[in-house]
């Protein structure tokens, strides 16, 4: 599955019934729940990748990114707004672009 179907299965289920899509029962319990799955699930991922079990962190990478896209879609940013910041900073040094960045 590419980033681009996941993300519109995603925006699909946001109208689903939470019942029958575990997907729409993320979404329905709110942006702070799909954060915390998401949170929950970045720090599995650092688990597998500092184990070091190549298979557990492409599961958990994968779990990851799904969880990032119901968060992002919790709140109504779209692969697009992420594909679009992404082409941005495409432009610039990756150490220009962090140091253009407002402190604090």
């Amino acid at each position: 599955m590419s980033l681009q179907n996941l993300a519109a299965t995603i925006l699909a289920r946001k109208s689903a019934d939470p019942d029958s899509s575990w997907t729409a029962k993320l979404l329905s319990r709110g942006p702070e729940k799909c954060a915390q799955k998401f949170g929950e699930e970045a720090v599995e991922a650092i688990v597998e990748a500092v184990k070091g079990d190549r298979d557990a962190l492409i599961g958990e990478a994968a779990d990851t990114i799904y969880h990032l896209l119901v968060m992002c879609a919790a709140r109504d940013v779209t692969l697009a707004d992420i594909e679009a910041e992404l082409s941005r900073r495409e432009a610039q040094s990756g150490l220009a672009e962090k140091a253009a960045r407002p402190k604090g």
